[in-house]
């Protein structure tokens, strides 16, 4: 039913002109046909009765001379002749008059002695042997083809004077007829091949509307034929710019028809709900999306319009993926329910660079407050310091007051390693970046540890593949930075296990990877968000402020730094750092 409708939909597209057009080209050669079709038809009639009208006229001649070459002839045998002549069921009337127009004889005896034909020139019909027609319209209004010819039956002197006897007897006119010219009319019905004409025209006039109507229609069809074309270019292309724009908008789209069937599914949808378009295409859209994008599609809110929320999505491996959706309802431009349309987008990194710009801030709220704080701490820790030493070398005795003292002083020291370290975080970081052999970087802090290692009867793995090349860093800060994590390593395993290093190109990244992983105690899942706050710590004689130190160090080479971790299932950090020299 749709497609019928769409097909009366084109048809009444046609421009009116186009229909005005074909009118104007195809009627008037429709009218010249016609025309012209019924003008031969009329003359082939006329052709046809004068041929008629003068075999006619031949045989009576021949019958009149035939019988005045016997001497039995009589005017009663000339009567006979002319009425059967004239009994044939097309002739009206056959009449021979005088030049002038005295009927001598004729098929009704009523009519002989009148004249007939004084409107026309008879001494030039009689003069002349060429046949002559006229259309005579009779009394009761019935038309008649009328052939006019001179009468010759007979020659020589004799056979005239027979002729004219004969004449004479059958007119009952006693004059002498010696050197008359006669002329010959025969009236032929017309009613029979009038209506074979009219059939004829009837025919031709229909079968000239058929024309008219195939040509009409040609033309239509033609510009229909054209305009398919064009309108089907036209949608290809359309086509070919809606696919291109549905596969590289940066957002999942999938659409469900009327029948709750998936109907199309870009390449961010494959890659977020890791499904693939050949799968699931014209499958039951219940079945294949998760059920909270489905409950979207079916709640009562998305009839009143677009519906967004953000929901948790599980994947294939059940983690959650936090997604905005937005689903609305599809309709055409006559409003026809179409189906649905569902936009999502993975939030996954969005929340993460909102959480990481939360965190900036907090920390330079913080960094700013630590630097005012520890420029106030370190005069009085000088102060307390040096009262310190003082009792210490006053009561050399006294080994308890020494003992109190020392702590004191251990105490000042620890504190003031804590206020350095909260202005190095407070700072900006400067990076003085040079092309560096990150291998050579790796292997030298790792000869830093191996004793602390080895205290604690742990094994050391290393995988450096030589076809790293140079990175562009500050050897001293990455070197610091990879010390921090080796000494987090090594505290997390006080029974011992192993420490891994591995150097990679990621290609994804277009970047250096270091990753450092431990056997050791690992990270609960409600600490690892934290790790990098700073004085956030899970060791009891920890500062909280190394990680933090870390992780503005990576930021200041524009990399990046990951956690994996499990409680009691080992860390892992990974370090990502752009680019390399070769």
């Amino acid at each position: 039913m749709l497609k019928k409708l769409k097909n009366i939909k084109f048809l009444t597209n046609v421009p009116p002109w186009i229909f005005v057009g074909a009118v104007a080209v195809l009627f008037p050669i429709f009218a010249y046909m016609t025309i012209e079709n019924i003008n031969r038809q009329k003359e082939n009639n006329a052709r046809l009765l004068l041929e008629k009208g003068a075999a006619l006229i031949r045989s009576f001649e021949v019958g009149t001379r035939t019988g005045l070459m016997g001497d039995h002839w009589s005017g009663k045998q000339l009567r006979l002749l002319l009425r059967e002549t004239a009994q044939q069921n097309d002739i009206m009337y056959l009449m021979v008059v005088d030049e002038n127009g005295l009927v001598l004889a004729h098929n009704e005896q009523k009519n002989i002695g009148k004249s007939y034909g004084r409107n026309l020139n008879l001494s030039n019909i009689a003069a002349s042997s060429d046949l002559k027609w006229r259309l005579v319209e009779m009394p009761d209004g019935k038309k008649v083809f009328e052939v006019v010819r001179r009468f010759s039956p007979s020659r020589g002197r004799r056979a005239v004077m027979m002729f004219e006897e004969l004449f004479s007897v059958f007119s009952g006119n006693n004059r002498a007829f010696t050197n008359s010219k006669y002329i010959i009319f025969i009236g032929l019905d017309m009613s029979t091949i009038e209506e074979a004409a009219n059939s004829d025209i009837r025919h031709t006039i229909i079968m000239g509307t058929i024309l008219l109507l195939v040509g009409f229609g040609g033309i239509i069809l033609l510009f229909l034929a054209h305009n398919y074309r064009t309108t089907r270019t036209s949608l290809s292309r359309i086509k070919a710019f809606s696919d291109n724009l549905v596969e590289n908008i940066p957002v999942g789209l999938v659409a469900v028809d009327n029948e709750n069937c998936v109907a199309s599914f870009n390449q961010v949808a494959e890659k977020i709900l890791a499904l693939t378009s050949d799968i699931i295409l014209e499958k039951n859209a219940e079945e294949i999306l998760p059920g909270e994008m489905w409950d979207m599609i079916v709640s009562s809110e998305i009839k009143k319009g677009i519906v967004e929320k953000e929901i948790n999505v599980p994947d294939i491996n059940g983690k959650s993926i936090p997604m905005e959706v937005t689903a609305t309802l599809l309709y055409d431009e006559n409003r026809t329910f179409l189906g649905y349309v569902i936009l999502f987008k993975d939030l996954t990194e969005v929340r993460a660079l909102k959480e990481s710009a939360e965190r900036n801030q907090r920390l330079a709220s913080i960094g700013s407050l630590a630097a005012g704080v520890a420029h106030e701490i370190r005069n009085p820790l000088s102060s307390i310091k040096g009262f310190a030493t003082y009792f210490k070398e006053r009561y050399e005795d006294v080994s308890e007051d020494q003992h109190t003292a020392d702590i004191m002083i251990q105490e000042v020291d620890r504190l003031n390693r804590v206020v350095g370290q909260l202005l190095e975080f407070a700072m900006p970081i400067n990076i003085t970046g040079k092309s560096t052999d990150i291998r050579e970087i790796i292997n030298n802090s790792l000869l830093l540890i191996e004793k602390q290692a080895a205290d604690k009867n742990i094994e050391i793995r290393k995988e450096i593949p030589d076809e790293i090349g140079n990175v562009i860093i500050d050897p001293d800060r990455i070197n610091q930075v990879l010390l921090n994590l080796y000494l987090n390593a090594i505290d997390s395993m006080d029974s011992g296990g192993i420490l891994s290093v591995n150097l990679k190109w990621n290609k994804e990244r277009k970047g250096t990877e270091i990753k450092i992983s431990d056997t050791g105690t690992g990270i609960n899942k409600e600490d690892i968000s934290h790790i990098f706050d700073p004085y956030f710590t899970t060791k009891s004689s920890g500062t909280g402020i190394g990680l933090a130190i870390v992780h503005n160090i990576i930021e200041a080479h524009k990399g990046e730094i990951k956690v994996q971790s499990s409680e009691n299932q080992g860390t892992s950090m990974i370090l990502y750092l752009p680019g390399l020299t070769g």
